[in-house]
């Protein structure tokens, strides 16, 4: 009697095991396969989108951005979606990235410049160059549901690691503008320098950023909300991604145009030091990391190509073929 008893309970459990297993497989057959790591390119004069395999470094695709000067690009925390502003349109090309295709288009200021999601994804806070505003788009139903006025000439955008605060480059006041993101209110300026241009956030919680008119970057701490360190790296420094050599690191990398290199920058405490120079191609601008830290691509904007190179050799290890004029480089984190 026991053992009939312990027979039937083990029947009814595969039965369950069975239809759980059914239900599993009928929910992950209408799952779309997860995205290979991509890295995405923008073309400004080619008015393009470049789709290149992260770890092939061949070309996928190459998409029409719909619009005029394709200069900035955000991707969506899952990959699925990239934003790409344009700057002679003043329009925010939204990107299907499984289609491959630009499934919306939406006007947001005179030379819209440069691109940035909020932490939850759930807006894209675009910079107005010709208009002096950020308008914020809500990444649900495309449409602009504010504006805010930050400065003459916003050309860089980032948020701090909590999300409160947006910092803002303002190249014609030569500053940082400091937005606190509840109140959508500039809260501080802080000057850094000539042409301000990129900014990003580093792993070490502050802001980075580079002054394109002269030779320098620099870093704010959001703790203070003050300039706490600068270090000239050569003429026309862009963009500032992040990396490993070997053991060491994190360090910046800088794409120092004016130079045609990347200048290595340690980091301790609040000084910098230029390390090593590599030279990577005519007139670097765009940059990344991979997840890693051990390999860094390099959009060149004479040579029209992106370059990949090993940060333990300093080899480059690719050289891909892209648009004319790349000037941002993003990549999904599949």
């Amino acid at each position: 009697m026991v053992i009939r008893t312990i027979l039937i309970g083990l029947s009814i459990c595969l039965l369950a095991s069975c239809a759980e297993l059914a239900e599993l497989e009928k929910k992950l057959a209408g799952t779309p396969a997860p995205l290979s790591p991509r890295v995405y390119v923008a073309n400004e004069s080619s008015n393009t989108v470049s789709v290149i395999d992260a770890l092939t470094f061949q070309t996928i695709a190459t998409i029409d951005a719909k619009n005029f000067s394709t200069h900035d690009l955000a991707l969506s925390r899952d990959g699925t979606l990239l934003y790409a502003t344009n700057l002679a349109s003043g329009r925010l090309s939204v990107i299907d990235t499984r289609k491959m295709e630009t499934i919306a288009s939406i006007y947001t200021g005179s030379r819209c410049h440069v691109v940035a999601l909020t932490n939850d994804n759930r807006f894209a806070w675009v910079a107005n160059i010709g208009e002096d505003t950020i308008s914020i788009v809500d990444t649900e139903d495309l449409r602009i549901v504010g504006t805010i006025d930050v400065g003459k000439g916003p050309t860089g955008l980032t948020f701090s690691r909590d999300g409160k605060f947006a910092y803002v480059s303002n190249q014609g006041d030569k500053n940082v503008a400091v937005v606190d993101t509840t109140t959508y209110k500039v809260i501080k300026t802080i000057p850094v320098g000539t042409n301000p241009h990129f900014l990003t956030l580093g792993p070490d919680g502050r802001i980075w950023g580079a002054n394109s008119g002269g030779n320098d970057i620099y870093v704010i701490d959001p703790a203070t909300q003050t300039k706490v360190a600068t270090l000239e790296v050569g003429p026309n420094p862009q963009q500032i991604a992040f990396a490993y050599k070997g053991m060491m690191g994190p360090n910046a990398y800088v794409t120092v145009s004016g130079a045609n290199q990347v200048a290595v920058v340690t980091i301790h405490n609040n000084k910098l030091n230029v390390v090593e120079r590599i030279p990577v191609g005519n007139k670097p601008n765009g940059i990344l990391a991979n997840p890693e830290g051990t390999r860094i691509y390099v959009g060149n904007e004479v040579t029209n190509d992106l370059r990949v190179f090993d940060t333990g050799t300093n080899t480059i290890i690719a050289k891909t073929p892209v648009g004319h004029k790349p000037i941002r480089v993003v990549m999904s984190r599949n």
